[in-house]
């Protein structure tokens, strides 16, 4: 029996032409592809790039309809959506994308990060707390723990704030010793108030024993010891706080004055007190320097003012002197210059600039901690 070999000389341009039809069917379904979704993305892409972010979110949700399975596209239009402050829509974006059953562990934990941001922009903090301790355990950990801790910050819940630093702490994402010694001081007060003393004083040498050299901790204790009838050891810690952080002095100068006039040990906060305004001299020194001398003794006072302007000009010591009625001042000049010394006796965030009559451990405008410096806007 012949093998019939005919139907070979068709089959094979029958198969030559079927696979050249294929490979023309998907590189033409690949043109389309990436000339459809691409294309609204790069568009998007370019929006963005020229800071027009309404045509890129319309762009980007043109991307998203035509391939509604890319992630990333999703990501990027809830970050926009944030940036705007369109917080609803980016929250549903969000919440679409933890719905899928298909997305992996990592863009999971990467949207219950941006949901947590969204309803922290949004001011929902019951919501973003919630979301924030979901990412325990993931890449996100260390990101959430800040955002919590400043969540905590801006909430003052600070029994709350203080193990969250604790981990970062041990987890090595910075020092956080002079914000928990600050935390520890927050409780003080909170127990001040409530006329819990042994608790506020327990609460500040764990301060002390965070921070040091933080000078908060000293000013609070000192405070706390006088008004529990301990002025001695009040005084003595303030001398403690000249030797451990000498650039905060300032904000210890009149305190410490006015205990050494009360308990007669004017000699040892002239000596400390004098020392300083020799090393870095400072209205606050001079000022409480003067406060030792005696009523009477305007010539002392007058000679310790002009020496600090010789050294230091100051607007604040200038209007002190001539208080002291030296020279013949016209009234009106002796109130001008006292209204124009009024703001130079501010304190100024170094963050934000935002300058108070009161010092601030933290800044009421931007939430730094000790960006406030201890010395007076007329010696910045």
């Amino acid at each position: 029996m012949e093998l019939d070999l005919s139907w070979v000389l068709w089959a094979l341009p029958v198969a030559f032409v079927a696979g050249w039809l294929a490979s023309r069917f998907d590189i033409r379904q690949w043109r389309i592809e990436t000339r459809s979704a691409p294309r609204s993305y790069f568009k998007g892409l370019n929006y963005l790039l020229n800071e027009q972010q309404d045509q890129a979110i319309d762009a980007f949700i043109e991307a998203v309809q035509q391939d509604p399975d890319t992630t990333d596209l999703h990501f990027a239009l809830g970050n926009l959506f944030r940036r705007r402050g369109d917080y609803d829509r980016a929250v549903r974006v969000h919440q679409h994308l933890l719905q899928r059953a298909d997305l992996s562990k990592a863009d999971r934990d990467r949207a219950q990060h941006a949901l947590a941001m969204d309803f922290m922009r949004a001011g929902l903090l019951d919501r973003a707390e919630a979301s924030l301790q979901q990412l325990a355990g993931t890449a996100h950990e260390a990101e959430a723990q800040l955002a919590l801790l400043g969540l905590y910050e801006r909430t003052r819940e600070w029994a709350k704030a203080l193990p969250v630093a604790q981990a970062l702490e041990s987890g090595q994402q910075g020092s956080f010793k002079s914000r928990m010694s600050h935390y520890q001081c927050e409780l003080a007060q909170e127990a001040l108030d409530s006329r819990a003393f042994d608790e506020a004083r327990a609460r500040l040498d764990k301060a002390l024993a965070l921070s040091p050299d933080n000078a908060r901790p000293h000013l609070d204790m000192a405070r706390l010891l006088n008004l529990t009838g301990e002025p001695n050891l009040a005084l003595d810690q303030l001398l403690r706080l000249a030797r451990q952080a000498p650039q905060a002095l300032p904000l210890a100068a009149r305190p410490m004055a006015e205990l050494a006039l009360a308990l007669d040990r004017v000699p040892e906060a002239r000596e400390v007190l004098s020392e300083a305004e020799r090393l870095a001299p400072s209205v606050d020194h001079v000022e409480a320097l003067a406060m030792l001398l005696a009523f009477d003794a305007n010539e002392a006072k007058s000679a310790l003012f002009l020496q600090h302007l010789s050294r230091e000009p100051s607007l604040v010591v200038a209007a002190g002197w001539l208080a002291l009625g030296n020279s013949p001042v016209p009234e009106g000049v002796l109130a001008a210059v006292n209204k124009a010394a009024v703001p130079l006796r501010r304190y100024r965030c170094a963050a934000c600039g935002f300058e108070a009559g009161t010092h601030f451990w933290q800044c009421p405008g931007c939430q730094t901690w000790d960006s406030y410096s201890p010395r007076r806007v007329d010696e910045l």
